[in-house]
């Protein structure tokens, strides 16, 4: 979740450094998999590349981000890598918007897919499903951080994002905390507004929260630093890690 509420290592020893749109770990993991091995591991970079809609690549900036993506290559790496197309859609048009408008974040959509899968498994944990619109339904609202094998972290927004009045709770497909969410809040579809429950929005949101988190994902540090303010577990860095390189691996037909 964001914000790093489970802090249950204070320094990451990183699992996997970053490629050009990708963690490099090339073990071979399936997106689910952990790890325990809490040492380094050298990249290998998998660039995939995300075509734009309409002009081969250089992005034309409609107002919703799921509209970005060329839609071809959208059908056909949603079918390689398994990632439901409209979370897909939301992950990729994300890293075209900010390929725009912060090319020196540097931050692939196989990053997001794989923190939309250890988070929330593309919004579909607990029967939940992704409607056309982009609203993830039923909402998904985690437990109360009460300090209970995670952080404590009293009531910020009187329940108005998570609907707790005693403890802060992480909300939506990102998992997003209050205060995180008032901060970065995004407006991905376009609708003029941010709603923690549609892929769009949080999808953006956790872009930004990223790029203002790490710098340059491209730098290996950078992304270490990035994905572990998003959770500082050890536990949780490889399993992004594996999930992004695995996304990379079967979007390119390696995998």
């Amino acid at each position: 979740m964001v914000g790093a509420v489970l802090a249950i290592a204070g320094v990451l020893a990183a699992a996997a450094l970053a490629g050009w749109l990708v963690v490099g770990l090339s073990s071979g993991q399936r997106p689910d998999a952990t790890s325990g091995d809490s040492t380094a591991t050298a990249a290998t970079p998998a660039p995939t590349p995300v075509p734009a809609a309409g002009d081969g690549g250089s992005e034309a900036a409609p107002t919703g981000i799921s509209s970005l993506p060329d839609a071809a290559w959208a059908a056909r790496t949603a079918t390689a890598t398994g990632v439901p197309l409209r979370a897909l859609l939301a992950y990729a048009g994300a890293e075209l918007r900010l390929r725009a408008e912060q090319p020196s974040c540097g931050l692939g959509w196989n990053t997001l897919a794989a923190i939309g899968w250890v988070e929330s498994e593309h919004g579909s944990i607990h029967g939940g499903t992704i409607g056309p619109d982009g609203l993830v339904s039923p909402a998904i609202v985690g437990i109360p951080l009460d300090g209970a094998g995670v952080e404590a972290i009293a009531d910020t927004d009187g329940g108005l994002l998570d609907g707790d009045t005693v403890w802060d709770r992480a909300v939506g497909p990102m998992q997003f905390i209050p205060g995180t969410w008032e901060q970065f809040a995004a407006d991905g579809d376009g609708d003029g507004r941010a709603d923690v429950h549609r892929i769009d929005d949080a999808v953006l949101t956790a872009a930004h929260y990223l790029c203002a988190s790490g710098g340059d994902l491209r730098d290996p540090a950078d992304w270490i630093t990035a994905v572990s303010s998003y959770n500082s577990s050890i536990d949780y860095n490889h399993r992004v890690a594996a999930a992004a390189d695995s996304y990379a691996a079967r979007a390119e037909g390696r995998g």
